[in-house]
């Protein structure tokens, strides 16, 4: 049963990879990515959004790809 949204859920994880050209879009990208992540896998989505956008700020300013 759970195993549906466990694949969904990393599958939506997968966008915190996608970068935008600015920091907004990259919070955006993420938060969106944590927002739908937390709601698939039945969790808090304040704190899925939270989590998506810092992942991907630091992703992005820690591999230097996105810019």
């Amino acid at each position: 049963m759970y195993k549906p949204k466990l694949i969904v859920g990393l599958a939506l994880c997968a966008g915190l990879a996608a970068c935008g050209e600015t920091q907004t879009e990259q919070a955006l990208y993420g938060g969106s990515a944590g927002l739908l992540t937390s709601l698939v896998l039945d969790g808090n989505p304040v704190v899925g959004a939270a989590a998506g956008a810092a992942g991907n700020l630091l992703y992005c300013k820690v591999q230097n790809t996105c810019n």
